[in-house]
């Protein structure tokens, strides 16, 4: 399918203005003798959203897992916010981890912990930032997602929507450049997915975050794709623009980026693999 070429940091190590956040440049990596990933290349621009569907086990978490630096690839370069991660010390990719959100698919929440010693944790177990301060920043981000009232409450006093909203929340807290979202949408009824990501297309839009959503829901995927969030004085609408798109697709399949491009070309693609894995979740839903 396409191809696309890589932009990498200047040889002087140095980040320009246009440095992408996120370069993987031909990332190979494989389990003992089974392949997941061959030759892998792609681009995320700062400031934009990727969407990554895959079937499942083709390595989509795999990929952010690299990212995150929890696996190591075999071979390629992997880029973060113009750093090579691939081959970086723990300590020294500590701080590169400093500046990613990452929202697990089971949400991750410790139990144990109130909503506000949850969201943040970051900032409460890894920074010097005064308590009230912290405190503050937790309402701001609860305010944000709509759940200022529950900063308080236990992950148990909350439903499965309410708990993925407070991962987003925690995922934000120390305002990260790049957010990696894992399937949040798994599980939930329609309703409550929406919930979810209208929270996503505001992270987007308003605080101009670096995401990789990586899913195989596809009318997720067309929703946060099809829709903007536009604030209006002290409120926030998320607003559907027909004919325009706000993210880039990326379809992993057979080891390798196996589509590119525009929710629109996918959608409309003569692919025979493609029309397969697009059978029946075409819209109108």
């Amino acid at each position: 399918m396409s191809t696309q070429t890589t932009v990498l940091p200047s040889e002087s190590g140095a980040a320009p203005a246009t440095t992408p956040a996120v370069v993987f440049d031909r990332v190979s990596f494989a389990f003992d003798d089974h392949q997941v990933l061959r030759d892998v290349s792609f681009t995320v621009p700062t400031g934009s959203m990727c969407i990554l569907f895959g079937a499942s086990g083709v390595g989509k978490s795999v990929i952010l897992k690299l990212l995150l630096g929890l696996l190591h690839p075999d071979s390629g370069a992997i880029y973060v916010n113009g750093e090579r991660v691939d081959q970086m010390s723990e300590t020294n990719m500590m701080k590169v981890r400093s500046n990613m959100g990452m929202s697990f698919q089971e949400t991750a929440l410790f139990d144990s912990l109130t909503v506000a010693e949850n969201v943040g944790y970051r900032l409460y177990e890894e920074s010097d930032t005064p308590l009230d301060e912290v405190r503050a920043r937790v309402a701001e981000v609860l305010g944000f997602i709509g759940l200022a009232e529950y900063i308080d409450r236990m992950p148990s006093e909350l439903s499965g929507g309410q708990r993925r909203r407070v991962a987003i929340a925690r995922a934000i807290c120390a305002r990260p450049k790049l957010l990696l979202f894992d399937d949040p949408t798994t599980g939930l009824d329609p309703i409550t997915a929406v919930t979810v990501n209208d929270e996503i297309v505001k992270l987007r839009d308003l605080e101009h975050v670096t995401s990789i959503l990586v899913t195989h829901q596809i009318r997720d995927a067309h929703y946060v794709s099809s829709h903007q969030a536009v604030r209006t004085g002290d409120a926030v609408d998320i607003r559907e623009t027909p004919g325009v798109e706000h993210a880039r697709f990326l379809v992993l399949h057979d080891e390798r980026i196996y589509f590119e491009g525009s929710l629109q070309a996918l959608l409309t693609s003569d692919d025979p693999y493609l029309k397969e894995f697009l059978f029946m979740t075409l819209p109108p839903w």
